[in-house]
């Protein structure tokens, strides 16, 4: 299968090609999106917290991560756009969001919360695949892949979740611990 020659019938010149670099990007679009959307229903939140200083440093966080996202899309297959800087400011972010909500993570719990919260659950999971991706391309593919990309989609999967610890602390949803049957 091989793409036709009219431009409005290809939504990306990569779709038809084999490897999973192309799945990657299409997964890293889809988690530039879901933070888009993430920034959108934050600001109807911090309407009704208005004035919350953690929601409005979570919604500039968010903002600064919104093009990362894009540059983590184009950094295997590009030139490689996330650097070591990106990485220590949002650790940076990580570790004060973590202080803040130290006593309420208790380790697994269900999914739930107001939104963003099932946005942003998205936006980890999606690290997650994208994390997936890259070693695929890297192993089996052997398609160079910086090693700083994986450690940063990590830290933005724990990110994203912690983020939704935090607004559930702030907006008083109460998590379900979870209790594994099969751990």
């Amino acid at each position: 299968m091989r793409p036709k020659s009219n431009i409005d019938e290809l939504c990306y010149p990569f779709m038809y090609e084999e490897s999973s670099l192309c799945d990657y990007e299409i997964e890293t679009d889809q988690l530039t999106r879901m933070v888009a959307w993430a920034i959108d229903e934050l600001s109807k939140l911090k309407l009704e917290y208005s004035n919350n200083k953690e929601l409005e440093n979570l919604a500039q966080e968010l903002n600064w991560l919104l093009p990362l996202c894009y540059h983590l899309n184009g950094s295997i297959r590009g030139k490689l756009a996330i650097t070591e800087n990106n990485h220590q400011q949002l650790l940076a972010y990580y570790r004060n969001m973590k202080i803040i909500v130290k006593d309420d993570i208790s380790g697994f719990v269900l999914p739930g919360g107001t939104s963003p919260v099932g946005i942003l659950n998205q936006c980890s999971s999606l690290s997650k695949r994208a994390i997936r991706l890259m070693v695929i391309i890297h192993n089996k593919e052997k398609i160079e892949v910086a090693d700083i990309l994986p450690k940063f989609a990590n830290l933005l999967c724990n990110y994203f979740f912690t983020a939704t610890i935090l607004i559930n602390k702030i907006t008083g949803f109460k998590e379900t611990p979870f209790i594994s049957k099969s751990y």
